[in-house]
């Protein structure tokens, strides 16, 4: 084998060796921002996982009687590009938060 061959197949086989190893590191972070899909928690019960950051709006705004929709909206818009956690209200059963989907 020559030495262009043999530097090739060492290169190659670090290259994969690299790869096997940074694949579980960044598979151990599940967090999709920028979906358009938030979860909205009640304590630590999840009400509603992984919707529409309009639905989630809806219902933390049902939770919290609170009439400006638009502005939970833009809440959980913020939480979905950030991967942040934001709480909505409180109430006597625990916070109601928006989540990032995982």
């Amino acid at each position: 084998m020559s030495v262009l061959k043999k530097a090739t197949a060492a290169a190659a086989g670090s290259l994969f060796l690299m790869g096997a190893v940074a694949g579980p590191s960044q598979a151990a972070d599940n967090t999709t921002l920028n979906d358009g899909l938030v979860s909205v928690t009640v304590g630590d019960i999840t009400v509603k996982d992984a919707v529409d950051v309009n639905v989630a709006a809806s219902v933390a705004a049902t939770l919290c009687d609170v009439a400006d929709i638009g502005s939970i909206a833009v809440l959980g818009e913020a939480v979905d590009a950030t991967g942040s956690e934001e709480t909505v209200c409180d109430t006597a059963t625990g916070p109601v938060r928006i989540e990032n989907n995982r």
